[in-house]
């Protein structure tokens, strides 16, 4: 979809659903809040999102939604996790649950699904069970092959809508030697199934996301027909780990939603008290801390940017570019939670407050992006285990291969180019060792170069800085790369679940965040409307990723957080959302009026 079709859209939900703060809008913070304490399902407001249409956007054009582009779906749940990451959570799980059928079903099957599901009808993706949690090798809910069909007999736990879903998406042993074709996965319609032959779990209390109905059901040797089968028996590895890339991938944006949030929360109550004669979001500390997490979540913004667009231009690199902004995104903004807290004093604990409530809500949700769909442990050894390739492709890779990087990097980065259609079928497992923004960052840095030199004379400064600051990084690939050489020579079998090659994964990810960053000023540039792109939070960034190896050098200086404050300040009080996307959000009301 066209920037301006999808700023329109995003535009059309945030007026739909209104300002938060209002306790007469659509959706909230009041009502929210209520849910939260209470641990209510948020029925009502996944009924309203339903009848705007927000899911016909998770679900294939081709079969009767309106989805051609996985980042309208993200960017939508976005706006509404940016209210309630439990909602986007309860409401994402559907379109996630459709994600096996998206992958390997026949188009009579997917049509199916679309219609039953946008008759309102809710499901769920029974994966995970009780004794193995991700282990997908492991799994011993059983689909037993009998005459015109299968019969599943099992417990599935841990499964976000398990109890409120009335379809399931099963993943089930059909070899009992178990293995990599071992596993197959079947369509189940709860209310077609005999009293008693599917019964549901109770629902966990979560720490987060306290109204989710997490729960999971039990399977007693339940009949599907053969048409329930998705794809071929066997198959049901593969289409888990296709669906988790784009799950994951999906899921970041609950973090990015958080911390918008927490920031805005954290910038209404800088903004308008004063302390020593000043406001407190101009005091140096005060700001270098707001900066510092807006940085962050700029950060977090463009490695998102990349991840989600690649699920369409890059599906061969998926399994990497996934697993990046997985393990990254969440435990970055998690680290930035804790820093805004700081800011906002004791505020942030506050469950009452009419204003500052939902900030520790936001504090409690975010950790979903986390474990939701493949942890963090989980994703760091899907990098880990590519890094020896990764790292030899970026050091051996011929020009022609360099050129069509940046070919595709431009596509990844730029946020006003088209996509193709996404094909969750053409995702691979096994990457070839490349990724495109390792492999595009050397030309991208020439052309932040070039633009250093076109720039007026301060953001010709802070852009030779950044490019310089980014070079320092990305050279850094040659020393980890000898590095993993090094410790696969010492350790030998041992090497692939080393602590210390996990430590060389989040490395890597410091690497891809910094290229990510690059590239998106670079290749956006012209799209985005000012403040953006800037010099100073570019720098900027460049310094937040540097300081994960180097925590007390700085690269930046008070004019830097001075310009990187105007950036913040202009989308605050403009109220835009914290990103490129730069989406106009919801009219605010009078916020004396809500005590502040």
């Amino acid at each position: 979809m066209p920037k301006s079709d999808l700023t329109e859209l995003a535009g059309r939900l945030e007026r739909d659903l209104g300002d938060p703060h209002d306790p007469t809008s659509r959706m909230p913070y009041t009502r929210v809040l209520e849910h939260d304490e209470h641990e209510d399902h948020p029925y009502e407001f996944v009924h309203l999102l339903q009848r705007w249409g927000a899911l016909d956007y998770s679900l294939p054009r081709a079969q009767g939604g309106k989805a051609g582009d996985m980042e309208i779906a993200f960017n939508l749940t976005r706006l509404v996790a940016r209210r309630d990451p439990t909602t986007a959570t309860a409401f994402i799980i559907t379109s996630l649950s459709f994600l096996p059928a998206w992958v390997a079903g026949t188009d009579a099957q997917k049509r199916t699904l679309v219609d039953s599901i946008r008759r309102g009808n809710r499901y769920a993706w029974g994966l995970s069970e009780p004794q193995y949690d991700s282990d997908l090798a492991a799994n011993e809910v059983t689909a037993e092959k009998t005459d015109g069909g299968y019969l599943l007999t099992g417990k599935k736990w841990l499964v976000g809508n398990g109890s409120v879903a009335g379809g399931l998406s099963v993943y089930a042993r059909t070899d009992p030697r178990g293995g990599p074709g071992g596993y197959s996965v079947f369509v189940l319609d709860k209310r077609q199934t005999p009293a008693g032959a599917v019964n549901d779990l109770p629902r966990e209390r979560m720490h987060g996301l306290r109204g989710l109905d997490v729960s999971g059901f039990r399977l007693d040797r339940v009949f599907v027909p053969d048409s329930a089968l998705l794809g071929r028996e066997g198959q049901g590895l593969e289409i888990a780990l296709k669906t988790s890339q784009t799950a994951g991938t999906l899921i970041s944006g609950i973090a990015l939603s958080a911390v918008d949030t927490g920031l805005r929360v954290t910038l209404d109550f800088t903004e308008g008290r004063t302390a020593l004669g000043r406001t407190v979001s101009d005091a140096p500390y005060s700001r270098r801390q707001l900066t510092e997490c807006f940085a962050d979540l700029m950060v977090a913004d463009a490695v998102s940017l990349g991840a989600v667009r690649a699920l369409q231009v890059v599906p061969e690199q998926t399994g990497v570019w996934s697993s990046v902004v997985k393990y990254f995104v969440p435990t970055l903004l998690e680290r930035t939670f804790t820093q805004l807290n700081v800011v906002l004093g004791a505020r942030f604990c506050l469950r009452d407050h009419p204003h500052y409530a939902i900030h520790q809500k936001m504090l409690r949700d975010l950790p979903v992006a986390t474990f939701a769909d493949g942890n963090a442990v989980g994703n760091l050894r899907n990098i880990a285990l590519r890094l020896e390739g990764l790292l030899t492709t970026a050091a051996t890779a011929d020009q022609g291969l360099l050129d069509e990087a940046g070919e595709r990097a431009a596509v990844l980065f730029g946020i006003d180019r088209r996509l193709p259609l996404y094909r969750p079928w053409d995702q691979q497992l096994n990457n070839l060792g490349r990724d495109d923004a390792l492999l595009a960052a050397p030309a991208a840095l020439v052309r932040l170069r070039r633009l250093a030199a076109d720039a007026k004379p301060d953001e010709r400064d802070r852009l030779i800085r950044a490019a310089a600051t980014a070079e320092q990084l990305l050279a850094g690939a040659d020393s980890l790369r000898e590095r993993v050489t090094s410790l696969k020579d010492s350790l030998g079998s041992e090497y692939g679940q080393s602590a210390e090659l996990f430590d060389l994964a989040k490395e890597y990810c410091l690497l891809h965040a910094a290229a990510a960053c690059v590239h998106t000023h670079v290749h956006s540039a012209a799209a985005l409307e000012e403040p953006l792109p800037s010099g100073a939070l570019l720098l900027l960034q460049m310094e937040r990723i540097r300081r994960h190896l180097r925590p007390h050098e700085a690269v930046t200086d008070a004019g830097v957080v001075n310009d990187v404050m105007r950036v913040l300040r202009h989308l605050y009080r403009k109220n835009q959302l914290f990103s490129y996307w730069q989406f106009p959000l919801a009219e605010r009301g009078d916020l004396r009026a809500a005590g502040l």
